[in-house]
């Protein structure tokens, strides 16, 4: 069986976004948070009743919010990836700075919602749900919060591009392991919050 050149071209030109690493670094955060998941699960399943009880304390206003705000983010992500190919730099600049607001307002949310928990008196040792709860949630803010600090310094890389002229590959390919990142971090969040807030 033959194959045509331009199929071979087309094959070589096809790449996976961003750096190996990125991918693999991606993979194994996902990994670690599938055995979380797994984990609260199991514990889940030998006291539901106080799992029940302790998730209707929490509020779903905060989390849907934040949902949107993960979502709304990551298309902003995404326009700013395409624009960016095009080499529409300070189009990319401000929708890369818009994904940095929705993130800011994550964090806020965020702020209000341990501060609402935290004086009604549920903290970490109240019962082995709310330290699921503040450790998954806590650990994916601290994701995020590396994810706003590399979408910031991604920010003055486009900013040195745009004074250049020109987005080189390689620069595409650091953009697009930001955006990958951006969008676990995301991902992980749309398995969260049903998973802590909704799942009965």
């Amino acid at each position: 069986m033959s194959v045509s050149l331009d199929t071979l071209i087309d094959k070589a030109e096809r790449h996976l976004p961003a750096e190996e690493g990125v991918w693999l670094f991606i993979i194994g955060d996902m990994i670690v948070f599938a055995v979380f998941f797994m984990v609260f699960t199991y514990y889940r399943s030998l006291d539901p009743q106080t799992f029940l009880e302790s998730q209707a304390a929490l509020n779903q206003n905060y989390g849907a919010f934040n949902t949107v705000l993960l979502l709304t983010s990551s298309w902003f992500i995404a326009l700013a990836l395409h624009a960016a190919r095009k080499s529409a730099l300070q189009v990319t600049l401000k929708l890369v700075a818009a994904a940095v607001c929705c993130g800011v307002g994550f964090v806020v949310v965020k702020y209000f919602e341990y501060g609402e928990k935290i004086q009604a008196g549920l903290v970490l040792t109240t019962n082995d749900f709310f330290m699921y709860y503040y450790v998954f949630t806590g650990v994916h803010l601290l994701h995020l919060l590396l994810g706003l600090a590399l979408l910031i310094f991604l920010s003055f890389r486009i900013k040195a591009w745009a004074a250049a002229g020109a987005c080189t590959e390689e620069n595409l390919s650091l953009l697009e392991g930001g955006a990958a990142y951006w969008h676990m971090v995301d991902l992980l969040w749309i398995v969260l919050f049903p998973l802590i807030y909704l799942m009965k």
